[in-house]
């Protein structure tokens, strides 16, 4: 009888043990405390920098450490980036960069950087962007660097952007990779120090384009004009010579090369005379166009001197059949009279008659 309750209290043993097994698996896991690390994220080093990359986050990390420098967010679908978007459970004072590449944002409402009030950089780079609110960056008043590289192809945003940096003092604009065609000029504000505009489908600088850049607030304007399809013709020359001038207010003036026409393709723009670059008509520019209208009314006031010319001959075509006549007979009685010199001068009697006169 002992020995059986000694096997029951031996084999119960074991119950209180797994009973604080299960344990953990009744309880809820506690929240992460204020200041730590977001899930969907990981920390390099301290919770100064915080990155989330490729995570497919349909909205920004609610729990961010409020001591985060640096948040760098990629690959992720946010779509929209409303109100508060970073700090609407309490504002991120020391945050001064923000990366949001690859992040299919379309859309960015007022007040989206609302509570940043020490961001200096923001990054929207290759980014399909279709609307930004007038107030989108009216949160950042920091703001210094603005990254918008391949994030202007889904739609024309120029008057929208200029309307959300109006209020703001910009540094540094980045616009590479947009396919632009001519200088952003409203998107340019008083006191931009430097404008990327590499990668994109600049031809030439327009003279009007040259003179916004010469105004008094944007004398101190570096830009960079790499990769873009320069056409080295006469339409060249005003930005050629600006150029020349002002080489040291464009950092890679050196390695910029022609991307036609095709005697030039390839050749080092700072090496050109502006005398040598010709204007050709098969180029389809203004300046083709305008000489082949020059050749075309060139032509046109030839044929009007050839019909007056042919009326004139028509109207006196009397007078100048009876001038022929006259010339004709004319020069028939000038060749009469040789030939008839001819002859006295071969008859042998006149040749003997003039060596023996005293017969």
């Amino acid at each position: 009888m002992a020995r059986r309750q000694e096997r029951a209290g031996g084999g119960g043993g074991w119950l209180p043990w797994l009973g604080l097994a299960f344990l953990p698996l009744a309880v809820p896991p506690a929240a992460a405390p204020p200041g730590a690390c977001p899930s969907a994220c990981y920390c390099v080093a301290t919770p100064e920098l915080v990155q989330c990359r490729y995570e497919r986050l349909e909205e920004p990390p609610k729990e961010l450490p409020v001591t985060v420098h640096n948040l760098s967010i990629a690959g992720s679908n946010l779509s929209v980036l409303p109100r508060a978007a970073f700090a609407s459970a309490r504002p991120l004072p020391d945050l001064r960069l923000l990366r949001l590449r690859h992040d299919n944002i379309h859309t960015i409402e007022d007040m989206a950087l609302q509570g940043l009030p020490a961001l200096r950089t923001l990054d929207l780079s290759q980014n399909p962007l279709l609307s930004v609110a007038a107030g989108a960056f009216a949160g950042a008043p920091s703001l210094r660097t603005l990254q918008l590289n391949q994030a202007l192809l889904a739609a024309p945003l120029e008057e929208q952007l200029a309307l959300a940096l109006r209020n703001l003092t910009l540094r540094r604009l980045e616009l590479a990779g947009n396919a632009l065609r001519a200088l952003p000029a409203a998107l340019l504000p008083a006191g931009l120090e430097e404008l990327d505009l590499r990668n994109n489908s600049l031809q030439r600088l327009a003279a009007a384009e040259l003179r916004s850049l010469d105004a008094p607030a944007l004398r101190g304007l570096r830009l960079t004009l790499g990769a873009n399809p320069l056409s080295c013709d006469c339409a060249l020359r005003p930005f050629l010579a600006w150029l020349r001038a002002s080489a040291a207010r464009v950092p890679d003036a050196r390695g910029l090369r022609c991307a036609g026409p095709p005697p030039l393709r390839g050749a080092v723009l700072l090496r050109l005379r502006p005398e040598g670059l010709a204007c050709a008509a098969d180029e389809g520019g203004e300046p083709g166009r305008l000489e082949t209208a020059s050749y075309v009314f060139f032509g046109i006031v030839l044929a009007l001197i050839g019909i007056v010319f042919l009326m004139v001959l028509y109207l006196n075509r009397r007078g100048i059949k009876r001038w022929l006549h006259n010339l004709r007979e004319a020069c028939r009685d000038q060749m009469e009279g040789y030939h008839y010199r001819y002859e006295q001068d071969a008859d042998p009697r006149s040749a003997s008659a003039i060596s023996t006169p005293g017969l």
